[in-house]
């Protein structure tokens, strides 16, 4: 009897856990934001595999892939391309910058300036970026993934909400656990496990995975859940400002999407709690008083997640 063709995202996490030892459900998360169309910033210490996750999610499905190291000096034009004069032709000539790829690798995102960061604003949020008042159009499948430290704010800008608001979710990957960290250890005695790694796919299946996920089934019970968790994000008393409606449409698409990587055709209302905190966390904003008594963001958003009822099905 033939054996069954695996799916392309059972292909990619499988893939990507021959490096990234561990941390299968974080894979897991970032692949449903991809999968939804969406950009992640990963928010995490030195060290943990941040970078090298971006690449092996690249390599693995046979994405084109390019980094940018942040920094104070940073242009936009170093972002977007600029136009060159060519004395030969006597005419202007546009040079494609570093977001003219699939995946885009922003790496410490936080020590550019607002004015730089900004750039990204166009690109993630409409797939196209204007130089020079000429729009260009980017790649189906562009990705950013940003990273920042948490620990280390010299010398940085944090993001402005409304740049915050433009990742689909955050996340951290967090240490490995000692099992995880042996491998690390054993895996990497000789060489790094990336320099081995190869495709399990192309872009054109992963473009018509993200049809499909499109097409998972949500009920209207389901969405009025979505509604209501976002709805009491604006009236809780730790919360100064809730989400933006586009944090209904992001918790709504990856829910499609964890769905879909969980192997169904539509969406629980336990798929929306499983995602809820990597897609609102960011988007909400506490109050003074909230602050001086030192919440934490999660602990409210998981207050908001036990007292919204579930919609039962009419």
């Amino acid at each position: 009897m033939e054996k069954t063709q695996k799916k392309l995202h059972e292909r990619v996490i499988e893939n990507v856990e021959k490096v990234i030892k561990g941390k299968s459900e974080q894979i897991k998360i970032v692949l449903a934001a991809m999968y939804a169309g969406g950009h992640v910033l990963l928010e995490d210490v030195p060290g943990v595999g941040k970078t090298i996750l971006a690449r092996s999610l690249a390599i693995s499905l046979g994405l084109n892939f390019k980094r940018v190291q942040f920094t104070p000096d940073l242009l936009p034009t170093d972002l977007t391309g600029l136009s060159i004069y060519d004395r030969k032709t006597e005419t202007f000539v546009f040079r494609e910058g570093p977001v003219f790829t699939d995946i885009l690798l922003a790496d410490e995102i936080n020590r550019a300036t607002p004015r730089t960061q900004s750039a990204l604003l166009e690109a993630m949020a409409e797939r196209q970026v204007t130089v020079d008042g000429v729009t260009h159009k980017l790649s189906n499948n562009f990705f950013v993934i940003a990273t920042q430290n948490p620990i280390e704010y010299e010398g940085t800008f944090p993001l402005p909400e409304a740049q915050l608001d433009r990742f689909t979710i955050r996340i951290s990957l967090g240490y490995p656990d000692k099992e995880s960290e042996m491998e690390i250890l054993e895996s990497q005695k000789v060489r790094h496990p990336i320099d081995e790694l190869k495709a399990v796919g192309t872009s054109e299946e992963f473009s018509n995975e993200k049809l499909r996920v499109r097409e998972v089934k949500i009920s209207q019970e389901v969405k009025e859940y979505i509604v209501n968790i976002v709805d009491a994000t604006r009236r809780h008393e730790s919360l100064k400002y809730g989400s933006s409606p586009r944090g209904s449409l992001a918790l709504m698409h990856v829910s499609m999407a964890w769905a879909y990587i969980n192997g169904r055709d539509f969406v629980l209302p336990d798929d929306v709690k499983k995602v809820a905190p990597y897609v609102l966390i960011h988007r909400i904003i506490q109050n003074t008083e909230s602050k001086i008594l030192r919440e934490a963001k999660e602990d409210i958003l998981n207050d908001i997640l036990e007292k919204v009822p579930v919609v039962v099905e009419k």
